[in-house]
């Protein structure tokens, strides 16, 4: 007779399942363990609502953590209890996505960013080059594979990106030069 498996385990499955992200996974299993942790190891389906409420508030009052933090914890938290408990959580408005403060991001202008790349030297020259000029999130250029790069059409093909969707982005002219130097 095969034991039942623990709660983390289970999330951890069911994350693989719905093809979350490998860092997503340890995020939410973080997160959940902490939750636990914080109301002194009781199971989760034996809390709801008032516990979560609770733990958001420690972690925005005590622990005061950013809005997008918070926003993080309360999904997984969730994602416990709709995917894996199977127990619908009706949260009150105001708990369900705090808002954060609206700022506009800071900017490299492209000198700025020109400046940067130009006292940078070998490989992690080329990916800031990469992820400057075509836009590529750093773990997209790290799994960049030499049969995703297009020259013909001044492409690469991102595979498996966000979401795990497939993408097009351009592959800057200056940037194609030196890859095929390197490849050759």
């Amino acid at each position: 007779m095969t034991e039942p498996k623990k709660l983390l385990d289970q999330v951890s499955e069911a994350l693989r399942t719905k093809h979350y992200a490998y860092r997503t996974e340890k995020t939410y299993v973080d997160w959940i363990k902490r939750y636990i942790i914080f109301h002194k190891k009781r199971h989760p389906k034996d809390m709801g609502v008032n516990e979560i409420r609770e733990f958001i508030a420690y972690l925005a009052t005590e622990r005061k953590v950013a809005t997008s933090t918070q926003n993080q914890a309360l999904s997984a938290i969730l994602f416990l209890y709709r995917t894996v408990l199977e127990k619908e959580i009706i949260l009150p408005p105001g708990l369900i996505n705090p808002s954060r403060p609206k700022r506009l991001p800071t900017v490299l202008t492209h000198d700025e960013a020109m400046s940067v790349i130009s006292h940078m030297r070998g490989t992690p020259r080329l990916m800031a080059k990469l992820l400057y000029g075509s836009g590529l999130r750093l773990m997209e250029c790290m799994r960049l594979r030499v049969k995703d790069i297009d020259y013909e059409n001044h492409q690469i093909i991102v595979r498996n990106g966000k979401g795990d969707d497939d993408r097009l982005t351009i592959l800057p002219d200056s940037v194609a030069a030196e890859i095929k130097h390197i490849l050759q």
